[in-house]
């Protein structure tokens, strides 16, 4: 491919009596895909006005594709979220009243959503920081702004925790485990 560009590049300095825009046209053939945008301006048909605008035609193509309907993974983690950062927020109530997390409950149900909760919130916090990494923003905002909302949340979930499990660990001594044990509803 690389070859064939500069084959290109080499035949299109010797054609100089050549339609300009016919040579522009096929010069821009070769841009792979991700720096052409449909929604983006055309380029024009001087080729050199246009390298200064390629790095920034990928990094528009890019954020306006981001910007696309919201899929059902984002709803999906959007409502998990808006449940989640609730039962993390009680859940660290009850741990810093009490010393333990939230109790079992009826066939372990609110056990089993403390524990969701928690790993739904470090998933979300996850793919957050990976986002940021990549493209240099956090998450998209989502249907009505929730998923933003949720990744802010989540954030200051973890906060929370590292704060309450903190003050667990000095105050007294020990962090409860996931399932219940002899300190905790043994």
């Amino acid at each position: 491919m690389a070859r064939n560009r500069i084959r290109l590049l080499e035949q299109t300095r010797h054609e100089r009596g050549k339609n300009t825009l016919e040579r522009n046209r096929r010069r821009m053939a070769l841009l792979p895909t991700r720096w052409i945008c449909p929604a983006s301006k055309p380029l024009s048909p001087n080729f050199a006005s246009n390298r200064r605008r390629w790095s920034t035609a990928a990094v528009t193509c890019m954020a306006r594709d981001a910007e696309g309907s919201p899929g059902v993974a984002e709803i999906a983690v959007a409502i998990g979220g808006l449940v989640a950062n609730p039962v993390i927020g009680v859940s660290l109530y009850v741990l810093k009243t009490t010393g333990c997390g939230l109790p079992p409950g009826p066939g372990g149900v609110l056990g089993a959503a403390e524990g969701v909760s928690y790993l739904l919130i470090a998933g979300i916090v996850a793919w957050s920081l990976y986002t940021k990494v990549r493209t240099g923003s956090g998450l998209p905002s989502g249907p009505f702004g929730l998923l933003g909302a949720v990744e802010g949340l989540s954030y200051l979930s973890v906060l929370a925790i590292v704060v309450v499990f903190g003050l667990q660990f000095f105050e007294r001594g020990y962090l409860p485990g996931p399932l219940p044990g002899e300190q905790c509803f043994g």
